[in-house]
Protein backbone atom coordinates (compact mmCIF):
# COMPACT_ATOMS: atom_id res chain seq x y z
CA UNK A 1 0.00 0.00 0.00
CA UNK A 2 2.85 2.49 0.88
CA UNK A 3 4.45 1.58 -2.38
CA UNK A 4 1.77 2.40 -4.22
CA UNK A 5 1.06 5.57 -2.16
CA UNK A 6 5.03 6.44 -3.42
CA UNK A 7 4.67 5.19 -6.97
CA UNK A 8 1.44 8.03 -7.26
CA UNK A 9 3.74 10.61 -5.39
CA UNK A 10 6.55 10.20 -7.72
CA UNK A 11 4.28 10.21 -10.74
CA UNK A 12 3.10 13.70 -9.70
CA UNK A 13 6.37 14.84 -8.81
CA UNK A 14 7.44 13.83 -12.73
CA UNK A 15 5.03 15.79 -14.20
CA UNK A 16 5.70 18.57 -12.02
CA UNK A 17 9.40 18.48 -13.01
CA UNK A 18 8.36 18.18 -17.01
CA UNK A 19 6.05 21.28 -16.46
CA UNK A 20 8.99 23.25 -13.86
CA UNK A 21 11.35 21.90 -17.39
CA UNK A 22 9.20 23.43 -20.35
CA UNK A 23 8.90 26.75 -18.61
CA UNK A 24 12.45 27.00 -17.72
CA UNK A 25 13.36 26.06 -20.99
CA UNK A 26 10.58 29.29 -22.38
CA UNK A 27 12.03 31.72 -20.21
CA UNK A 28 15.48 31.08 -21.52
CA UNK A 29 14.96 31.09 -25.16
CA UNK A 30 13.17 34.30 -24.56
CA UNK A 31 15.49 35.43 -22.50
CA UNK A 32 18.58 34.39 -25.00
CA UNK A 33 17.94 32.50 -28.04
CA UNK A 34 20.58 29.46 -28.50
CA UNK A 35 22.73 29.89 -31.51
CA UNK A 36 22.32 29.66 -34.93
CA UNK A 37 24.45 26.83 -35.79
CA UNK A 38 22.61 24.69 -32.31
CA UNK A 39 19.75 25.78 -33.94
CA UNK A 40 20.69 24.75 -37.64
CA UNK A 41 22.05 21.15 -36.87
CA UNK A 42 18.90 20.53 -35.55
CA UNK A 43 16.57 21.60 -37.72
CA UNK A 44 18.60 19.23 -40.48
CA UNK A 45 18.66 16.30 -37.56
CA UNK A 46 15.23 16.78 -36.99
CA UNK A 47 13.80 17.71 -40.33
CA UNK A 48 15.79 17.05 -43.23
CA UNK A 49 17.25 13.54 -42.17
CA UNK A 50 13.64 12.29 -41.27
CA UNK A 51 11.97 12.52 -45.07
CA UNK A 52 13.02 9.66 -45.79
CA UNK A 53 11.52 7.90 -43.33
CA UNK A 54 8.38 10.08 -43.54
CA UNK A 55 8.32 9.90 -47.50
CA UNK A 56 7.73 6.05 -47.48
CA UNK A 57 5.42 6.04 -44.37
CA UNK A 58 2.91 9.13 -45.87
CA UNK A 59 3.76 7.02 -49.30
CA UNK A 60 2.62 3.76 -48.15
CA UNK A 61 -0.26 4.47 -46.10
CA UNK A 62 -1.70 6.71 -48.77
CA UNK A 63 -1.35 3.07 -51.08
CA UNK A 64 -3.23 1.39 -48.27
CA UNK A 65 -5.93 3.69 -48.03
CA UNK A 66 -6.56 3.86 -51.40
CA UNK A 67 -6.76 0.16 -52.31
CA UNK A 68 -8.70 -0.22 -48.77
CA UNK A 69 -11.23 2.58 -50.29
CA UNK A 70 -11.52 1.55 -53.66
CA UNK A 71 -12.22 -2.52 -52.70
CA UNK A 72 -15.12 -1.24 -49.88
CA UNK A 73 -16.68 1.20 -51.85
CA UNK A 74 -16.64 0.41 -55.32
CA UNK A 75 -19.60 -2.69 -55.64
CA UNK A 76 -21.32 0.37 -53.84
CA UNK A 77 -20.64 2.92 -56.80
CA UNK A 78 -19.05 5.42 -54.75
CA UNK A 79 -14.90 4.66 -55.73
CA UNK A 80 -15.26 8.71 -56.86
CA UNK A 81 -14.83 9.24 -53.67
CA UNK A 82 -11.15 7.55 -53.04
CA UNK A 83 -8.83 9.99 -53.37
CA UNK A 84 -11.35 12.45 -50.80
CA UNK A 85 -11.24 9.65 -48.13
CA UNK A 86 -7.27 9.93 -48.81
CA UNK A 87 -6.89 12.92 -48.56
CA UNK A 88 -9.54 13.90 -45.49
CA UNK A 89 -7.99 10.95 -43.63
CA UNK A 90 -3.93 11.87 -44.61
CA UNK A 91 -4.55 15.56 -43.74
CA UNK A 92 -6.89 15.14 -40.34
CA UNK A 93 -5.51 12.61 -38.58
CA UNK A 94 -2.87 9.37 -40.25
CA UNK A 95 -0.50 12.64 -41.61
CA UNK A 96 0.23 14.30 -38.20
CA UNK A 97 -0.41 10.96 -36.20
CA UNK A 98 1.86 9.09 -38.18
CA UNK A 99 4.41 11.36 -38.93
CA UNK A 100 4.79 11.97 -35.22
CA UNK A 101 5.65 8.37 -34.48
CA UNK A 102 8.21 8.02 -37.04
CA UNK A 103 9.98 11.01 -35.78
CA UNK A 104 9.51 9.93 -32.38
CA UNK A 105 11.15 6.49 -32.87
CA UNK A 106 13.60 8.36 -35.10
CA UNK A 107 14.55 11.82 -33.50
CA UNK A 108 13.54 11.65 -29.59
CA UNK A 109 14.59 7.84 -29.29
CA UNK A 110 18.51 9.27 -30.19
CA UNK A 111 18.11 12.62 -28.18
CA UNK A 112 16.91 10.97 -25.18
CA UNK A 113 19.82 8.16 -25.63
CA UNK A 114 22.31 11.04 -26.38
CA UNK A 115 21.33 13.02 -23.52
CA UNK A 116 21.03 10.36 -21.16
CA UNK A 117 24.77 9.36 -22.02
CA UNK A 118 25.94 13.04 -21.16
CA UNK A 119 23.99 13.07 -18.05
CA UNK A 120 25.43 9.56 -16.60
CA UNK A 121 28.82 10.76 -17.98
CA UNK A 122 28.93 14.02 -16.00
CA UNK A 123 29.29 16.12 -19.31
CA UNK A 124 25.73 18.28 -18.09
CA UNK A 125 27.35 18.77 -14.80
CA UNK A 126 30.15 20.25 -16.68
CA UNK A 127 28.50 22.38 -18.68
CA UNK A 128 26.81 23.60 -15.34
CA UNK A 129 30.39 24.04 -13.88
CA UNK A 130 32.03 26.27 -16.94
CA UNK A 131 28.49 28.40 -16.59
CA UNK A 132 26.64 27.17 -19.31
CA UNK A 133 22.97 26.74 -19.26
CA UNK A 134 22.14 22.88 -20.01
CA UNK A 135 18.17 24.04 -20.66
CA UNK A 136 19.32 26.84 -23.14
CA UNK A 137 22.61 24.71 -25.09
CA UNK A 138 20.98 21.51 -25.22
CA UNK A 139 16.92 21.87 -24.89
CA UNK A 140 16.48 24.78 -26.68
CA UNK A 141 17.66 24.71 -30.20
CA UNK A 142 15.76 20.99 -30.27
CA UNK A 143 12.41 21.97 -28.88
CA UNK A 144 12.29 24.88 -31.36
CA UNK A 145 13.38 22.40 -34.56
CA UNK A 146 11.05 20.14 -33.26
CA UNK A 147 8.15 22.47 -33.27
CA UNK A 148 9.29 24.04 -36.75
CA UNK A 149 10.19 20.96 -38.48
CA UNK A 150 7.09 19.01 -37.45
CA UNK A 151 4.62 21.15 -39.50
CA UNK A 152 7.02 21.13 -42.80
CA UNK A 153 7.13 17.04 -42.20
CA UNK A 154 3.68 16.49 -41.84
CA UNK A 155 2.50 18.34 -44.72
CA UNK A 156 5.74 16.43 -46.70
CA UNK A 157 3.47 12.82 -45.39
CA UNK A 158 0.28 14.77 -46.79
CA UNK A 159 1.55 14.93 -50.03
CA UNK A 160 3.29 11.57 -50.62
CA UNK A 161 0.17 10.35 -49.02
CA UNK A 162 -2.27 12.09 -51.81
CA UNK A 163 0.75 11.02 -54.70
CA UNK A 164 0.77 7.44 -53.52
CA UNK A 165 -3.35 6.98 -53.42
CA UNK A 166 -3.05 8.55 -56.97
CA UNK A 167 -0.55 6.61 -58.46
CA UNK A 168 -2.71 2.96 -57.28
CA UNK A 169 -5.53 4.56 -58.26
CA UNK A 170 -5.04 5.25 -61.87
CA UNK A 171 -2.34 2.86 -62.70
CA UNK A 172 -4.07 -0.04 -60.62
CA UNK A 173 -7.48 0.54 -60.30
CA UNK A 174 -7.93 2.64 -63.74
CA UNK A 175 -9.32 5.29 -62.35
CA UNK A 176 -9.34 8.55 -64.19
CA UNK A 177 -7.23 11.88 -62.48
CA UNK A 178 -10.19 13.59 -62.39
CA UNK A 179 -12.06 11.29 -60.72
CA UNK A 180 -9.61 11.30 -57.88
CA UNK A 181 -9.00 14.82 -57.42
CA UNK A 182 -12.35 15.89 -58.68
CA UNK A 183 -13.83 15.44 -55.64
CA UNK A 184 -11.50 17.13 -53.48
CA UNK A 185 -11.85 21.26 -53.80
CA UNK A 186 -15.46 20.64 -53.15
CA UNK A 187 -15.14 18.78 -49.80
CA UNK A 188 -11.97 19.70 -48.58
CA UNK A 189 -11.71 23.01 -46.53
CA UNK A 190 -8.83 24.86 -45.41
CA UNK A 191 -9.61 23.53 -41.84
CA UNK A 192 -9.01 20.05 -43.06
CA UNK A 193 -5.35 21.16 -43.75
CA UNK A 194 -4.89 23.29 -40.31
CA UNK A 195 -5.73 21.03 -38.22
CA UNK A 196 -3.08 18.59 -39.19
CA UNK A 197 -0.31 21.26 -38.75
CA UNK A 198 -1.54 22.31 -35.75
CA UNK A 199 -1.65 18.82 -34.37
CA UNK A 200 2.26 18.43 -35.89
CA UNK A 201 3.47 21.63 -33.79
CA UNK A 202 1.33 20.04 -30.56
CA UNK A 203 2.73 16.79 -31.31
CA UNK A 204 6.82 18.32 -31.87
CA UNK A 205 6.67 20.06 -28.72
CA UNK A 206 5.56 17.11 -27.29
CA UNK A 207 7.88 14.91 -28.67
CA UNK A 208 10.69 16.99 -27.80
CA UNK A 209 9.86 17.38 -24.10
CA UNK A 210 9.11 14.26 -23.00
CA UNK A 211 12.22 13.31 -24.69
CA UNK A 212 14.82 15.52 -23.21
CA UNK A 213 13.01 15.23 -20.30
CA UNK A 214 13.80 11.74 -20.06
CA UNK A 215 17.11 12.47 -20.63
CA UNK A 216 17.97 15.19 -18.24
CA UNK A 217 16.70 12.56 -15.57
CA UNK A 218 19.00 9.55 -16.66
CA UNK A 219 20.35 7.48 -13.56
CA UNK A 220 22.32 4.43 -13.56
CA UNK A 221 24.84 3.98 -16.58
CA UNK A 222 24.13 2.29 -19.61
CA UNK A 223 21.19 0.03 -17.88
CA UNK A 224 19.60 3.43 -17.55
CA UNK A 225 20.18 5.19 -20.98
CA UNK A 226 18.19 1.72 -22.35
CA UNK A 227 15.17 2.01 -19.83
CA UNK A 228 15.11 5.93 -20.28
CA UNK A 229 15.00 5.87 -23.83
CA UNK A 230 12.21 2.80 -24.08
CA UNK A 231 10.97 5.03 -21.51
CA UNK A 232 10.36 8.13 -23.59
CA UNK A 233 9.58 6.45 -27.03
CA UNK A 234 6.12 4.71 -25.08
CA UNK A 235 5.25 7.65 -23.48
CA UNK A 236 5.46 9.84 -26.34
CA UNK A 237 3.43 7.51 -28.44
CA UNK A 238 0.57 7.28 -25.60
CA UNK A 239 0.66 11.48 -25.01
CA UNK A 240 0.75 11.36 -29.02
CA UNK A 241 -2.88 9.28 -29.17
CA UNK A 242 -4.30 11.14 -26.22
CA UNK A 243 -3.63 14.16 -27.31
CA UNK A 244 -4.81 13.32 -30.43
CA UNK A 245 -8.32 12.92 -29.35
CA UNK A 246 -8.90 15.92 -27.05
CA UNK A 247 -7.67 17.64 -29.95
CA UNK A 248 -9.80 16.67 -32.73
CA UNK A 249 -12.39 17.05 -30.18
CA UNK A 250 -11.49 20.93 -29.32
CA UNK A 251 -10.54 22.12 -33.07
CA UNK A 252 -13.36 20.96 -34.08
CA UNK A 253 -15.76 22.18 -31.29
CA UNK A 254 -14.02 25.46 -32.32
CA UNK A 255 -14.65 25.24 -35.96
CA UNK A 256 -18.11 25.04 -35.42
CA UNK A 257 -18.61 27.48 -32.97
CA UNK A 258 -16.72 30.09 -34.56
Amino acid sequence: MLEGAYERLDFLASIGEYIQLILHVMKVSLQKPPSVRLLLKQLYNVGVASLPVVAITGFSTGLVLAAQSFYQLSDKGLASVTGLMVAKAMMTELGPVLTAFMVTGRVGAAMCAELGTMKVTEQIDALETMAVNPHRFLISPRLLAGTIMMPFLTIFSMVMGVFGGYLISVNYFEMSPSNYFGPMPMHITTFDFFIGVIKAFFFGALIMTISCYKGMRTTGGAEGVGKATTNSVVICYICILLSNFFLTLGLNVLNMMF
